[in-house]
């Protein structure tokens, strides 16, 4: 009897470890779910309300509540799919992940906000983004960590594996009332940990850390890659006449466009692109991945019932 005691007893000691690890897996669950329910209620108010102080504190709040659902065991498996103010992108190696959202300010211009959680498999290792962007004079040619970041909203990582591998970021980059930004980064990790910026980028006679669009506010621009041809391609921004040509303000696309090639790890500028050979994977000049902050808060309005 004793025998049979023992045999059976390991299986038994399994079987209550591994109901055990699924109560725990389903609890951590549930709890990140009603961290997304707050987290998305908290995100449609930032970027719907009126209220410049109303909006900050929201922010203040989905920040704080941000890290205490991040904190939850096994939270880089979580989604987030119904917060769909912050853009929230996954490394192509599943090294890491990217939150990132704007706020308007009461001048039309904007703050970026976000963090990066590593993929540990389990505990929380993250590093908080602070929105550096008024103070980097040189801002293509800069390298700095989180404490110093170039804010965006980025809606792309693309991998460049070699002997140091690193990974180029697209973004939006809300800026006044009167234009817009965008901006192709680049991030890699060293021991102390994220580095933006690196000197990858090859055209007229200079090397960029970073590449820093602005143009209109009401334009549109395109910004994409196009993985067949490793090729980030981009809309060629021009004044609407030589007189504007040092109010980048004014700039828009000309129905040209530019780009740069990966080549040995480095990206050399090409223009003049010939678009007939480069895939339409886009229904318009922003990537499907990017959310719109102006566009999302109309959409949530038309979901939010009026009072009577």
């Amino acid at each position: 009897m004793i025998k049979k005691l023992l045999l059976f007893l390991p299986a038994l000691l399994l079987s209550i470890h591994t109901y055990a690890q699924h109560s725990d897996e389903n609890a951590h669950i549930k709890q990140l779910k009603l961290y997304e329910d707050t987290l998305k209620t908290l995100g449609k108010t930032f970027i719907n309300d009126e209220t410049d102080l109303v909006r900050k504190n929201a922010n203040y709040k989905f920040i704080k509540t941000m890290v205490s659902a991040l904190k939850v065991p096994n939270s880089f498996l979580y989604h987030f799919d119904s917060v769909k103010t912050v853009s929230i992108i996954n490394s192509p190696d599943n090294r890491f992940r990217i939150f990132t959202w704007p706020i308007m300010n009461e001048d039309g211009s904007y703050r970026f906000y976000g963090t990066i959680q590593m993929n540990t498999g389990g505990f929380l290792k993250m590093y908080p983004l602070e929105d550096y962007s008024p103070f980097l004079k040189n801002a293509e040619d800069s390298v700095v960590n989180n404490r110093k970041w170039l804010g965006a909203q980025y809606y792309k990582i693309v991998p460049v594996y070699g002997a140091k591998t690193y990974y180029i970021l697209l973004g939006w980059k809300g800026n006044t009332v009167k234009s817009t930004k965008k901006v192709i980064d680049v991030l890699s990790f060293n021991d102390a940990g994220p580095v933006f910026g690196m000197p990858v980028f090859d055209g007229n006679g200079k090397t960029r850390h970073r590449v820093v669009f602005e143009y209109a506010r009401q334009a549109s621009m395109l910004l994409r890659y196009e993985p067949e041809q490793n090729l980030i391609v981009f809309d060629h921004l021009a004044p609407p006449d030589a007189k504007e040509k040092n109010k980048p303000e004014t700039f828009g696309p000309d129905l040209t466009y530019d780009g740069y090639k990966l080549k040995n790890g480095r990206w050399v500028y090409v223009e003049q692109l010939d678009m007939r050979n480069v895939p339409d994977n886009s229904s318009n000049a922003i990537d499907p991945q990017y959310v719109d902050p102006k566009k999302q808060a109309a959409r949530d309005k038309k979901l939010v019932p009026t009072s009577h």
